[in-house]
């Protein structure tokens, strides 16, 4: 049932996030909560996550080739020790009381430029880990790791913020990507790389991945999905604290369950993909996940009772993971090997590139009509989008995830033709 279990390499990368996934989930908390605290404005809060997740949205062409290009485990090796300089920045600015929010924008803007590498390489390395037949399970328990850190890490964070300060977050964030480096360098017998995409001219690589998502419009549509409720609907770092200061009234403690209760939302939901691989590729049922996630969303946004508010975020956690899980496996499902890493590229600035919109966006209209209001019109507008999905490209959320046939042909004939190219 666990079948990704199987596979040694799978699971040292596994037992890797959870130390380092814990970390970032503190500074997740921590980092919003510095911000408000530095500025007490929505707007900048929203800036500052913006800034993280600006570098994505730019550099993530250039990342998804370098992840076709070399060794996975090398790039992420590079990567997650990268990882360690801004935590241990931010540890030193605030332990000795000389944080000022310049230096929250600089540590989230390298922060971001070091991510935008990272996620397509580590979305791509499962399969590589795994291959197809356990992928969606491989997703499943990588997201169960990842909400459940969800969980732990923003009740701790919480705590440690009122007791302590924002500063042990960092620390704590810092030294946890040493079990991720462990993990990776422990790792045997890893597949080769494919070199054939080394022959191919620069521009050809970076355009090939946007050239199959237009073949593939099942891959596009899903694509787009993604990125609306990204943009829209995932701006929880960004409202969140606004809503346990000005709207529930819970401190950097209920900030912390907030987030908890959400990660623990997705955790289940999850765990569920990771017993029942096959609800992954079921798209009515994503659809499904959709709907009611923004039926939650618009539930927290209009609650008052902090229970009630825990409970909805619950709701829309597992939704959440439940509709991301799902679309990143059909869209890994259908993507050739060779354009993997350019294709998790896309996703990557799908859901993680568009933050700065997001959390722009969503500071500006908390800034302007409070947190309540840019909570409901981001759900609302995720929704509405979902829906013309439905009603003008039916197919996205009626069969399972298949690539067509034109565009498989196309995808073989054009790395053909671009091979032939290259040696002329």
């Amino acid at each position: 049932m666990l079948g990704a279990l199987r596979h040694r390499n799978y699971r040292l990368f596994l037992y890797g996030q959870i130390v380092s996934t814990v970390g970032t989930w503190m500074q997740t908390v921590a980092l919003p909560w510095l911000a408000l605290q530095l500025t007490h404005n929505a707007f900048l809060v929203g800036l500052a996550l913006a800034a993280q997740f600006l570098p994505v949205l730019i550099g993530s062409p250039f990342a998804g080739m370098i992840a076709d290009r070399y060794h996975k485990r090398t790039v992420l090796l590079l990567t997650q020790s990268l990882f360690v300089g801004p935590p241990l920045a931010l540890f030193v600015v605030t332990a000795t009381g000389h944080a000022q929010y310049w230096m929250v924008i600089v540590a989230a803007i390298v922060t971001g430029s070091i991510n935008a590498l990272d996620v397509p390489t580590r979305q791509a390395f499962q399969v590589e880990l795994v291959g197809k037949r356990d992928l969606m399970n491989a997703i499943a328990l990588n997201s169960s790791v990842f909400n459940a850190s969800a969980v732990v890490g923003p009740s701790l964070a919480g705590v440690l913020i009122a007791v302590v300060g924002v500063q042990i977050c960092f620390l704590l964030n810092a030294v946890s990507y040493i079990g991720a480096i462990g993990a990776l360098l422990l790792m045997r017998n890893l597949p080769p790389i494919v070199r054939h995409v080394e022959q191919l001219p620069l521009r050809t690589r970076l355009v090939q991945g946007a050239a199959y998502v237009r073949r593939e419009p099942l891959v596009g549509m899903l694509l787009l999905a993604v990125a609306v409720f990204s943009l829209f609907a995932m701006n929880r770092t960004t409202l969140m604290p606004l809503f346990a200061d000005d709207v529930l009234h819970v401190g950097a403690r209920g900030f912390g369950f907030l987030l908890a209760s959400m990660g623990l939302g997705s955790l289940t939901g999850a765990l569920t993909l990771a017993f029942f691989p096959r609800f992954g590729a079921d798209p009515r049922r994503q659809l499904w996940m959709a709907a009611i996630w923004v039926a939650a969303l618009l539930e927290f946004s209009v609650s008052r009772v902090f229970v009630i508010s825990l409970i909805t975020l619950f709701v829309a956690g597992y939704c959440q993971i439940s509709f991301i899980a799902a679309a990143n496996s059909r869209i890994q499902a259908i993507t050739p090997d060779h354009l993997r890493g350019r294709v998790m590229a896309l996703y990557a600035e799908a859901l993680i590139g568009v933050g700065p919109a997001g959390a722009t966006q969503a500071g500006a209209l908390a800034a302007l009509w409070g947190a309540p209001w840019a909570m409901a019109i981001g759900a609302a507008i995720a929704g509405a989008v979902v829906l013309g999905i439905r009603l003008l490209t039916p197919q996205v959320f009626d069969q399972p995830g298949q690539p067509s046939q034109t565009s498989s042909t196309a995808a073989t004939a054009s790395a053909g033709t671009s091979q032939r190219r290259a040696r002329t």
